[in-house]
């Protein structure tokens, strides 16, 4: 069988089953089973499949069509132009969450300030990483899971990242007043609205960094309520935003001593980053 039969016959198989994008996650998978990258597939679409290749890329595709997402599959990712390494122990970083960069990033940029910055629930170490080789400083990162930060740390080796990590449940281990910009994706998702996620997400993605509560807000409310004692005066946070979750947030903010707020919303327009300075 030839490469280019194979991504044909791969390419079928995935819309059979109605997996979204099926040509580039044949391709995605194909790639991932030859070690080989898309321009190498084309150029040599004539050649045999080797008998290795054909094992591990029919492997790949029961897997995907098991459900488990592409990215946990290959173990990458690519978030702010870099490669990160993902699987089951941290959540797949989204293109959404560059907006959470990139405000965290402009406001250190602007503020001589801005010196210790802290990553709350760093899962896979993107926004951190990102962060650390940006501005060219060192990051700090925490994580109630040990296995995320295994593998944030295997990101920060790789990257050769400026991050120091540590286990905290939120903001507990944390001195007071010692953070100067405080980052988080915290998570957001009302328990509820599971039953609606995709089953890709709902099923293999960590539920410790997907759930908060029943409203969605739990979390926030406990991470701002510790961001208030561990932040210093005139310190800044900057959160992504849920679905639907502005008004909540911005609310529990106003109630503690946090204003100079601003909202970021992301390419479709909806409210994806709120920054707030601590009074």
């Amino acid at each position: 069988m030839t490469l280019g039969t194979a991504l044909q016959q791969g390419t079928a198989i995935l819309e059979k089953a109605a997996v979204p994008v099926a040509r580039l996650t044949a391709e995605v998978l194909l790639c991932h089973a030859l070690r080989a990258d898309r321009a190498y597939l084309y150029a040599h679409s004539t050649d045999e499949l080797t008998e290795l290749s054909w094992i591990h890329y029919g492997r790949y595709l029961d897997e995907r069509l098991k459900g488990k997402p592409t990215q946990y599959i290959t173990h990458n990712q690519e978030f702010f132009g870099r490669d990160f390494y993902v699987n089951e122990d941290v959540l797949i970083p989204r293109p959404e969450t560059e907006h959470l960069v990139e405000a965290a990033m402009s406001y250190a940029r602007r503020s001589a300030g801005a010196r210790r910055i802290l990553d709350v629930g760093t899962g896979s170490g993107a926004i951190a990483i990102s962060l650390a080789l940006e501005l060219g400083r060192e990051v700090l990162a925490s994580d109630v899971s040990v296995k995320a930060l295994g593998v944030a740390a295997r990101n920060a080796r790789t990257h050769s990242a400026r991050v120091s990590l540590f286990a905290c449940d939120l903001l507990e281990a944390v001195r007071p007043g010692s953070i100067d910009l405080l980052v988080s994706n915290p998570p957001y998702v009302p328990g509820g609205d599971s039953a609606n996620m995709q089953t890709e997400v709902r099923d293999w993605e960590p539920h410790v960094a997907l759930f908060a509560g029943d409203t969605g807000l739990e979390v926030y409310r406990r991470l701002i309520a510790q961001a208030t004692v561990a932040v210093k005066s005139a310190g800044r946070l900057y959160f992504e935003l849920g679905y639907r979750s502005l008004d909540g947030v911005r609310e529990i903010l106003a109630a503690a001593p946090w204003g100079d707020f601003e909202v970021i919303s992301d390419l479709a327009g909806w409210p994806r980053v709120i920054g707030a300075t601590l009074a």
